[in-house]
């Protein structure tokens, strides 16, 4: 224990260098080309065995895939970056993510963990009480932002890799490490899923920093209350015309969209369990006196349970076609995300508990927390339990400046180590228990 000790110590400035360089070069789901390079290089470094591109993930299970435009454009900003091309030509079309696996050749028990590393598209802010601002690793593309903690996730995989390769004479079994593409909207687990990656893993670790604001040194053992969700895409075509010469010639697609939009906003709630919708975007229109021919809404369920997110999901795909009758507007939907509900098993509460008895910075080790949100880390829990496997999927406590999903959304870095510590602490106890 003393070792991982002094190790913790050693680890953190890497820690802090991998945060700040990947908060700083935020890519959004199935474009993290430039970060799936530069986690794939550590572990590399570490003797690891990297398996990207289509290697990585199914293809045909993918949803959700940006543009090929974007994705291109995406791609060629990687290569002027320094990406080699042949990595590129692996992860081209959006097949971006890795997994890295490590094999003690002793005879033990198979661990998988996963960590997200996508970002989001939100604009950071620029105040100067902003911590990442004001240490000049702010992100530097516009309207792209790690505000969900994802680059602090793949920070502790790599030092989670790095406990792996110089703990390994003490360690026993192998080790897979999922660095999941696209996890916001829920679209990369199931492609590492069907891919394979968890057949015959005995236990499997997932985690978040933050959810909720906690002081440093809290965690979590389990996590329940994941809500189950359906990402829904609507497009409505209509007819354009001049709004003062012949409105009666249109079709107003923009009409369409904000009335499906309010509709929405009313389906009822289900006395069953809790239920969400959000329309999130809606882009419409392209000047004030021409009738709209075209609207974009992007819309997402969820339910407590699979069954009230069946629920939300077929009341919003009715109302979004009814409202498209009612307009006379051609109407498309496509579903580009999803994520299942799922349990986490009780024993690593007393797992956590042991392992992480001598540990002087971690303070406080709650049973279990809620998350109260949806993850597409469930298809990989999900897929683990039902083999007879153990899944968990911890959480690590830090003040929280802004909420998740926010501009300014920030955590305390000193989680990064309390967070590599739980792991490793718990796979060095689970790598001997009988």
């Amino acid at each position: 224990m003393l070792q991982i000790d002094s190790f913790l110590q050693d680890i953190e400035p890497i820690l802090l260098e991998y945060r700040r360089n990947l908060h700083a070069e935020p890519e959004l789901g199935f474009t993290e080309y430039k970060t799936t390079y530069m986690i794939g290089k550590a572990l590399e470094q570490l003797g690891f065995t990297i398996f990207i591109g289509k290697d990585a993930l199914k293809t045909e299970a993918r949803i959700g895939l940006p543009s090929e435009a974007y994705l291109q454009y995406c791609e060629a900003s990687a290569l002027e970056a320094g990406v080699p091309s042949s990595w590129l030509e692996k992860m081209s079309g959006g097949h971006t993510g890795l997994v890295a696996t490590f094999d003690t050749k002793r005879p033990g028990k198979h661990i998988a963990l996963r960590f997200d590393i996508d970002s989001l598209p939100i604009h950071e802010t620029d105040e100067l009480s902003h911590y990442p601002k004001r240490k000049n690793f702010r992100s530097n593309k516009a309207g792209v932002m790690h505000a969900c903690a994802h680059d602090g996730h793949a920070a502790i995989g790599i030092g989670v890799a790095h406990f792996i390769q110089q703990f390994q004479s003490q360690l026993t079994g192998k080790f897979t490490l999922l660095f999941q593409p696209a996890e916001e909207g829920g679209r990369g687990a199931k492609a590492m899923v069907e891919k394979g990656w968890l057949d015959g893993v005995d236990l499997f670790i997932g985690g978040h920093i933050g959810i909720h604001s906690l002081t440093l040194g809290e965690i979590a053992a389990t996590t329940n209350e994941f809500l189950a969700t359906t990402k829904i895409n609507v497009t409505y075509e209509g007819v354009s015309a001049h709004a003062g010469i012949s409105p009666q010639t249109g079709k107003n697609a923009l009409l369409a969209a904000a009335a499906a939009s309010l509709h929405l906003a009313g389906i009822p709630r289900h006395g069953s369990g809790a239920t969400r919708i959000n329309v999130g975007k809606l882009e419409a229109g392209s000047g004030r006196n021409i009738i709209p021919d075209l609207a974009k809404m992007e819309v997402e369920t969820r339910g407590e349970t699979t069954e009230l997110n069946e629920y939300m999901e077929s009341e919003a795909k009715r109302i979004i076609a009814s409202v498209g009758q009612l307009y006379d507007v051609e109407t498309r939907l496509d579903i580009v995300g999803a994520a299942e509900v799922a349990e986490c098993d009780k024993e690593w509460i007393e797992w956590v508990r042991e392992a992480c008895s001598e540990s002087h910075k971690i303070t406080t080790i709650h049973p279990c927390l809620p998350l109260k949100g949806s993850e597409d880390v469930t298809y990989m829990m999900n897929a683990v339990r039902k083999q007879g496997g153990k899944a968990t999927y911890f959480i690590f406590g830090t003040p929280l400046t802004a909420g998740h999903h926010h501009p300014a959304f920030d955590f305390d870095e000193q989680v990064l180590s309390i967070a590599v510590e739980t792991i490793a602490r718990t796979v060095h106890y689970l790598s001997h228990a009988k």
